[in-house]
């Protein structure tokens, strides 16, 4: 069997009472889920909505988009092979490191994958160097906004002149926003009517802490594509279930703004806590932490029921680099304890 190499496996490790390995919400599932899945789980005998009418309509009010322009799937991960499937690119462009999955994905069509790498020396950051990759025998592009595992931005001067390029090129650009609520970021979405050529994708799964019910979606103004990608999945994939939790979470109006407040408060904290230790931190604009440690940190924390996320199987990083979630206060205390404990151990 092939090794999981994602954040979240807890099945394969029993002791772990604290999670790190995952960038879900802190706050957890909003309390107007779960209220609304007890309520309407008599509807889980019938099948679901094909075509995700209600949730597409809520979906476009919150961002302030056509409801035509959306298609939902059962999370993001579902999606991202989609487009590959639907639109087979001969040759793809990923940063290194990022997001494994893209990768993953254009394998399986057998594109030929580009990389760009980003550099520890420029804190990872995303320059303008990528400008000259993109070509018209470049067929798409997949961009992580926040970046994964670093956490940071794509600068916005350089967002808007890779849609310039791409859209003189005519490649495909994938803007994955799934992490974007936990910044003070921009979308990308302003562009989506004088670039066809965009696609975001995003996801419930991490902002609302819906992981297990598996809801993304992506936003698109080529009507063409998002036919492309729709005829390549089967007919029900986004269950009753997901569906009444992603309208219910959509009306939660503060739900962002508490989150914001805790993540940039938290990070703020843990950063400093973990430098504190000898940590080595990158600096982050999202709710999870890249850091590089001497110790093999995962294995260690494990024996005290702490899992975090290695970092090994992103290209461009090794086993002395972690990725850290950023949770309540409480429970980052517990991490920086455990930490420290192991330093004196």
């Amino acid at each position: 069997m092939e090794r999981f190499e994602h954040g979240g496996d807890i099945y394969s490790n029993n002791a772990v009472r604290l999670d790190f390995s995952v960038n879900t919400n802190p706050f957890g599932l909003p309390d107007a889920v779960r209220d609304a899945l007890v309520s309407h789980v008599d509807e889980f005998i019938n099948y679901p909505d094909p075509l995700c009418r209600e949730l597409c309509a809520a979906i476009a009010s919150y961002e302030n988009v056509q409801a035509e322009w959306i298609l939902c799937g059962n999370g993001a991960a579902d999606l991202i092979y989609r487009l590959c499937f639907a639109l087979k690119p001969r040759c793809a462009l990923v940063c290194a490191p990022t997001f494994s999955e893209y990768e993953r994905a254009l394998e399986q069509v057998g594109s030929r994958i580009i990389y760009h790498n980003l550099t520890e020396e420029n804190g990872y950051d995303l320059k303008c160097e990528i400008l000259d990759m993109i070509n018209t025998d470049l067929d798409m592009i997949f961009l992580c906004h926040p970046n994964n595992p670093t956490g940071r931005l794509i600068p916005d001067e350089i967002m808007e002149r890779i849609m310039q390029k791409a859209r003189r090129t005519g490649t495909t650009v994938i803007v994955d926003e799934c992490f974007l609520d936990f910044t003070t970021g921009k979308s990308a979405k302003r562009f989506l009517q004088e670039t066809p050529e965009l696609i975001l994708l995003k996801a419930f799964t991490k902002t609302y802490a819906m992981a297990g019910l598996r809801l993304g979606y992506i936003v698109s103004s080529n009507a063409k594509t998002l036919s492309k990608i729709s005829s390549v999945a089967q007919c029900w994939s986004v269950s009753v279930p997901a569906q009444i939790a992603g309208v219910v979470a959509l009306t939660d109006k503060n739900w962002h703004k508490k989150t914001l407040h805790l993540i940039k408060e938290e990070r703020a904290f843990l950063t400093s806590m973990l430098k504190n230790l000898g940590i080595t931190v990158f600096h982050s604009d999202s709710n999870y932490i890249l850091i590089r440690s001497d110790y093999p940190l995962k294995e260690l924390l494990l024996k005290k029921g702490i899992l975090i996320r290695h970092c090994e199987n992103f290209k461009g990083l090794d086993s002395s680099y972690y990725r850290i979630s950023i949770k309540k206060r409480h429970e980052n205390e517990h991490l920086t304890r455990a930490i420290e404990e192991i330093k004196y151990e």
